[in-house]
């Protein structure tokens, strides 16, 4: 009786919001997908705000917080490798249950880096990262293939942005009200399961993508291994050219994540919780409002080239805002605040909108995870070698000094790559298909 209930209230439910306002519909469907994404951060990041600096029992030439970070980065990439088969291939009915399976994994593996003394507990964040790389191809299944994903994309993002900087507050609150280091990062992840399993309710009661939806923005379906091998034969050279300027974005991306702390130490916060969350909340407002508008642009040949355009723009304003930090016309939080925006500018289209977009220019029915996680499992690989290089390979410069010399190379290298990519997208003839696939979706 209870589970008829409950398919009652989800069948009416369903159907209001089918026929809301589309403000409200985004409204419950992004804070929705914002507050699960928010929630799988307190998962994943807490135990970077601590520094570890001295730790019984770690005897190696790795410094342990590179190694724990590493470990994590691992097994979130290897995730993200499993994930382009897995994400591609599942349906909607198995979303919900399986974002709190491996969250809930996710959890356990932190107790055990509590429990375990190292060098063992190293072992436990890799275990951490490799249900956690799902969760966002998971959550993004519920916004994409709408004539709202964007808006629905940009609040998705604003959550990775926003969450970073909120979760090592709480830990570093914690840390500072007498929680060890090592049973910080369970304990801010307690604090947020509550959230995550309401926001992951409220995810399984949205309907799926309308008639008109589809017309607009292509049927989505999961996709086989030769649907996956034909759409990245056919797009090759744009994919490729993307792809690898995302990989230099994401390793920037989670070194300046994971080393916060030492990045903010170096410039003279490194007592102060409440500057992860004050450098993070107006980069999220700040690169999120432009991508939002672009849903405005109804070709998705051009709303491809303009985010191509914002991606640029990243670029520049990464590169742009470093020189005027080191030649003294802005401060240390103006800066991290304004490369942080040129960062996620060019960072946060690859994790929604543009995938989203370019499958609805090629008018085949797929789905944009797909595409993210072949991005996603290239980037993180970068990530580690960065890591790794700065360990054994740069050992001479500090963080702050890396942090910059990195920021420059991101920059003038990421602007190539986006370039080209632009000018393929731009050259390229016109498909013919989406009239044939759209109708084929509608009858289906």
């Amino acid at each position: 009786m209870a589970s008829g209930w409950r398919r009652t209230v989800r069948t009416r439910l369903q159907q209001r919001l089918e026929h809301a306002h589309p403000a409200l519909f985004v409204l419950f469907a992004g804070l929705a997908g914002f507050c699960a994404y928010f929630s799988m951060y307190a998962f994943r990041k807490p135990f970077t705000a601590a520094t570890f600096d001295v730790v019984p029992g770690w005897t190696f030439a790795l410094d342990y917080k590179i190694a724990l970070v590493i470990a994590q980065v691992a097994g979130y990439a290897l995730s993200k490798l499993i994930g382009v088969r897995v994400i591609s291939e599942m349906g909607p009915d198995r979303r919900g249950q399986a974002i709190l399976a491996l969250i809930g994994a996710a959890w356990l593996a932190l107790v055990a880096f509590a429990l375990v003394p190292a060098p063992w507990n190293v072992a436990a964040l890799f275990l951490n990262g490799l249900p956690l790389g799902m969760i966002w191809g998971l959550v993004f299944g519920y916004m994409e293939g709408r004539r709202t994903s964007e808006v629905l994309g940009a609040i998705l993002c604003a959550s990775f942005i926003a969450s970073s900087g909120v979760v090592k507050s709480a830990a570093k609150i914690l840390m500072q009200d007498g929680v060890g280091p090592f049973w910080a990062p369970a304990a801010t992840g307690a604090l947020f399961l509550p959230l995550l399993a309401v926001s992951v309710w409220a995810l399984e009661q949205l309907p799926p993508p309308s008639a008109a939806d589809e017309a607009e923005r292509v049927r989505r379906a999961p996709m086989s291994r030769a649907d996956r091998r034909a759409f990245l034969a056919t797009y090759a050279p744009g994919i490729g050219l993307l792809v690898a300027g995302y990989v230099l974005l994401t390793a920037f991306r989670d070194f300046r994540d994971n080393f916060a702390a030492e990045i903010w130490t170096a410039l003279g916060y490194g007592d102060a919780s409440s500057v992860f969350t004050a450098s993070e909340l107006p980069v999220a407002a700040l690169s999120l409002g432009v991508l939002a508008a672009l849903m405005a642009v109804r070709d998705n040949l051009r709303a491809l080239l303009a985010m191509h355009g914002v991606i640029l723009a990243g670029f520049v304003l990464l590169g742009a805002s470093t020189l005027a930090f080191q030649a003294r016309l802005i401060g240390p939080l103006p800066w991290m605040i304004l490369n942080g925006a040129g960062l996620y500018m060019a960072y946060t289209p690859f994790n929604a909108m543009l995938f989203d977009r370019l499958i609805a220019y090629s008018g085949r029915a797929a789905t944009a995870g797909f595409l993210i996680y072949v991005a996603d499992a290239s980037g993180y690989m970068g990530s580690v070698a960065l890591l790794v290089w700065k360990n054994f390979g740069a050992t001479a410069l500090d963080w702050l000094q890396y942090f910059i010399s990195g920021a420059y190379a991101v920059s003038l290298v990421g602007l190539s790559f986006t370039a080209l990519s632009m000018i393929y997208f731009a050259r390229r003839p016109r498909t013919s298909a989406p009239a044939a696939l759209v109708a084929e979706g509608l009858a289906s």
